[in-house]
Order: structure tokens, then C-alpha cells, then sequence
């Protein structure tokens, strides 16, 4: 018996090991799976995130997060030295995972699927009570290591919902901090101040509206760039966004204060492979796309009423002038005052507005959209100024303790520690310019 345990010993321990590191593998991709979404989501701290591969879209290396693990590894062998409460604490963390994923298949089965109600209760109802056997078996085991694995989902849970209560908060002093876009009015085209060659992006997380920001940019710079696009990047809930539908555009105030708004869309599995100068480029081609189908827009809106007043104009022609005349025309078909042969009136009347000639200007003859086409193309040759704030989120006084623990200390740790937006979003640091701002939530 003894030889036989001397015998099998090194090849069971060669498949375990064999084992170990395929489910190490397989714990670290779901883990930065996971974070990667989590971040994409708005429910994790910004931190940095490595495409390995430039053909496989999903393959990612999160450098911190595979040294927490290595490091938490290395500290809970060293501590608990057996594999009974290893064991114990892997048990909670796989009957956590089954009754997880039984609850998550029940909310698909009743909102996509839309199964029948009574199928659906019968799901949680067998598979939840095997499963609740588990656990009250597993349970007893909480002292003995189980502990582990409810310590971190309590400590990720912390931080995943003190990231997204202190950014939702700031999102909305924000809201409440944006500018009237009369004020933007009542300064004119020059913005009270002067206008620079160049193209000034100013982030922010507003879709709409004017950011706080750029009345605290106006009120420091002496100067202010020939264009401004308030840039906006959201991460939408589906897994991509086609190129073609990256960028939205929106005209802010008047022609000739030329700025914009621009919403750039990604969705959480989406990849950011773009460096600052194909991103610009891409922006500035969409912004070109947006001035044309404006103007195009415009002039067949122009056409359109230019076409309504002719007919009304022809209608009015036709009024009799006397009460003899009218009788007889009481008697006639409209259809007989047109001319013979003339059936473009006809088909105005019927279908779609023929475009009269006089103003049949295109949108590419249009001065005004070359104007601006060439002083957009000016702006870029310029170059580009990233126009961020620098900004401290602050709990009022007023605020109950808890929040301004929360706020003030952990949210605070969290921002100042992960990793800045100027690095998410590849932007050199020649062009950054910042503005330091205070938002009290």
C-alpha cells in the first residue's frame, strides 16, 4: 500500500498542480472581465487597462488587480496553512456564485424572455431550495475560513458603491451648476473676451447644457480659442457602437460663435485603440459630416417654405375680384386656370415640393457653410487644447456625518488614487490646460 502511495503521489501532484493553474487562469479572466465592465459601467475606479492583442478585441491585462491577487494569494496560504479552511471558503464563494446566477437567470426568464410566470417561479423555487441546503451546510464553516470571501465581496461592494453615490452626486452639482445658455448670448460672438486660432476641447459629463467649467474658463483665460467643442465620452449600455455612429453633434448658440457639442458613445466592450491624434481626426471629419448635413437640411427647409409661398402666391391669383366673376368660377375646376403641359403645380400639389430654381442653391455652394468648413480646418491646423477641470468633491456642512465620511475621505482616497482622466483618455500633457474647481454635494 505504501508503494503504491510512493508511486502515485508525483503524478497526482503534477494534475493538481496542472489544475491550480488552470483555474488560476480562468479566476484572473473573470476578474478582469469583470473589473474592466464594472469601470465601463461607472461602478469601479478608473485604473489602467492593457489590450494584449491588437486582433482579439476582449484579451486585457489589468497590471494592479494581478498583483492584488498574487499578493492576497501569498498572504492566505501563509496564514491559514491548511487546505481545510481554503476549502471552507471556497464552498460560501461557489454556493455565492449558484445562487447568484439562479437569481439572474430567474430576472432573464420574467423580463426578456418573458416566460411564463408560473415556469418562472417554478425555476427558483427547485434550483433555490438545493441550493439553500448548500449553504446552510456551508455555513457552519464560517469561522473555520468561510469568512474570507464574504470580506471581499463586502470590501469590493464598498468601494463599487462609494465610486458610483460620490460620481452620481458630482454629476449632479454639475447639473445644477451649468450655465444659461442666455448668459453665452449676452456676450456675443467673441465670449467677452478673444478669440484665439485653434481648437479647444473642453470634457465634461454633461450631455446637455453648458458646463460650469467654461465660465470659470472664461473668467481665467485671457483668451479663448477660435472653436470650442464640449466633449462628452459615455459609455452606453451595449457591447459596441459602430465608428459611423461614434460622434453626436449639437450647435451651440448662434454660426458664428462656432461651438459645439459632441457626445462620443463606446460601449463597455469597446476598445480605445485610438492614440489623440486619429481620435481628433475622427472627430473633426464627424463635426465636417455635421456642418454639411445641416446645411443641407437648411436649404431644403428654405425651399420647402419658398414652395408653400409660391402656391399661396398662385391660389391668391385665382381670387375673383367681383361677385359675377365668382359665380362663375363656382362652376369651374381649379384644375382648368393651369396651363396646358404644366404639371409641376400638380405634382406640388399632390406629392412632394419640387425645389423652385431661383433657390435651388446646394449645400456646397452655400458661402456661409465654406466659411466655416475653412475656419474649422484653420483651427485644426492650429492645433488642439484639452480643457479639463481639476475638480474637489466636498460634502456640505449641513450633510449628515456619514456622508462627509464618505465623501470627504473615502471617495476622496478613490479619486486621488486611481488613475487620472488625462491617461484614460490619451492626452499629451503639452496641450492640457486645467481650472480648479470645488464641487459641494
Amino acid at each position: 500500500m505504501i508503494l503504491y502511495q510512493e508511486v502515485l503521489f508525483w503524478p497526482v501532484f503534477v494534475i493538481a498542480t496542472l489544475a491550480a493553474m488552470i483555474a488560476s487562469q480562468a479566476m484572473i479572466s473573470a476578474t478582469f472581465s469583470c473589473i474592466k465592465q464594472a469601470m465601463a459601467l461607472g461602478c469601479f475606479p478608473r485604473i489602467k487597462i492593457i489590450h494584449t492583442s491588437k486582433k482579439v478585441m476582449g484579451q486585457i491585462y489589468i497590471p494592479v488587480m494581478n498583483w492584488f491577487l498574487m499578493i492576497m494569494c501569498i498572504i492566505i496560504v501563509a496564514t491559514f496553512r491548511s487546505t481545510n479552511d481554503i476549502a471552507n471558503a471556497y464552498g460560501i464563494a461557489e454556493v455565492g456564485v449558484m445562487m447568484v446566477s439562479t437569481a439572474l437567470v430567474t430576472l432573464v426568464m420574467l423580463l426578456i424572455w418573458q416566460t411564463n410566470l408560473y415556469l418562472v417561479l417554478c425555476f427558483p423555487i427547485f434550483f433555490g431550495a438545493m441550493e439553500f441546503i448548500y449553504l446552510t451546510a456551508v455555513m457552519s464553516k464560517l469561522l473555520e475560513g468561510g469568512w474570507l470571501p464574504l470580506a471581499f465581496s463586502s470590501l469590493f461592494l464598498c468601494i463599487m458603491y462609494t465610486w458610483n453615490y460620490g460620481s452620481v452626486l458630482k454629476y449632479q452639482s454639475e447639473m445644477r451648476g451649468k450655465i444659461s445658455l442666455d448668459f453665452i448670448l449676452d456676450l456675443g460672438s467673441t465670449l467677452g473676451t478673444v478669440r484665439v486660432p485653434g481648437i479647444g476641447l473642453v470634457y465634461n459629463e454633461l450631455v446637455q447644457g453648458i458646463p460650469s467649467i467654461f465660465g470659470h474658463l472664461l473668467i481665467t483665460l485671457p483668451a479663448m480659442h477660435s472653436t470650442i467643442v464640449f466633449v462628452c465620452i459615455k459609455y452606453v449600455p451595449v457591447p459596441y457602437v459602430p465608428l459611423e455612429e461614434r460622434f453626436l453633434f449639437r450647435r451651440v448658440g448662434q454660426k458664428d460663435y462656432h461651438m459645439f457639442r459632441c457626445v462620443a458613445r463606446y460601449g463597455y466592450k469597446d476598445v480605445r485603440k485610438e492614440d489623440h491624434g486619429s481620435f481628433e481626426h475622427l472627430l473633426v471629419e464627424s463635426l465636417e459630416k455635421f456642418l454639411r448635413r445641416e446645411a443641407q437640411e437648411l436649404a431644403l427647409e428654405v425651399s420647402t417654405m419658398e414652395a408653400e409661398r409660391d402656391d399661396v402666391s398662385e391660389v391668391s391669383e385665382i381670387v375673383p375680384s367681383s361677385p359675377a366673376t365668382a359665380a362663375e368660377d363656382l362652376h369651374t375646376p381649379l384644375l382648368s386656370d393651369q396651363r396646358p403641359g404644366d404639371d409641376s403645380r400638380m405634382l406640388g400639389m399632390e406629392g412632394s415640393v419640387p425645389l423652385p430654381p431661383s433657390s435651388s442653391m446646394s449645400a456646397e455652394e452655400d458661402p456661409s457653410l465654406e466659411y466655416e468648413l475653412a475656419a474649422l480646418r484653420d483651427a485644426m491646423a492650429s492645433g488642439f487644447t484639452y480643457l479639463l477641470a481639476h475638480g474637489d468633491v466636498r460634502a456640505r456642512k449641513q450633510s449628515f456625518f456619514t456622508k462627509k465620511f464618505i465623501i470627504n475621505y473615502f471617495y476622496a482616497f478613490l479619486r486621488r488614487n486611481c488613475r487620472g482622466g488625462t491617461a484614460t483618455l490619451k492626452m499629451p500633457h503639452s496641450n492640457i490646460m486645467r481650472v480648479g474647481m470645488t464641487y459641494m454635494v
